[in-house]
């Protein structure tokens, strides 16, 4: 599915925030449970081949629903709501949208916004 990047502002991703981290724990708790469930079940290095290919397979349905909201995805639990000028930034388990960086800064180069 193409990624279809909307611009937001500060209130608007603030407010989808709360699908964002609901929909980031569900996949958390998926990945945790499939753990679980598969070093019960399986010999070890069957166990971590099965394990990565669901691990893999819930975090793309982690994106997938990121990126139907317009948000985008750039790391495992990591998101970039576009601003304008530059993306408000959020990475599980961040409890509210704290930081901004410019479009080439990256993670790296995050600022606080409050």
């Amino acid at each position: 599915m193409a990624e279809t990047s909307r611009v937001f502002s500060f209130a608007e991703a603030r407010a989808l925030l709360t699908q964002v981290k609901e929909f980031t724990r569900e996949s958390i708790e998926k990945i945790g449970a499939a753990h679980n469930e598969i070093e019960i079940s399986e010999e070890e290095e069957d166990a971590e081949r099965a394990f990565e290919s669901t691990a893999a397979e819930i975090l793309g349905e982690w994106a997938e629903k990121i990126r139907s909201l317009g948000i985008q995805v750039k790391g495992p639990w990591l998101v970039d709501f576009d601003s304008g000028s530059g993306y408000y930034c959020w990475k599980w388990p961040e409890d509210s949208l704290e930081f901004f960086h410019g479009y080439d800064e990256g993670f790296s180069g995050r600022v606080r916004i409050q």
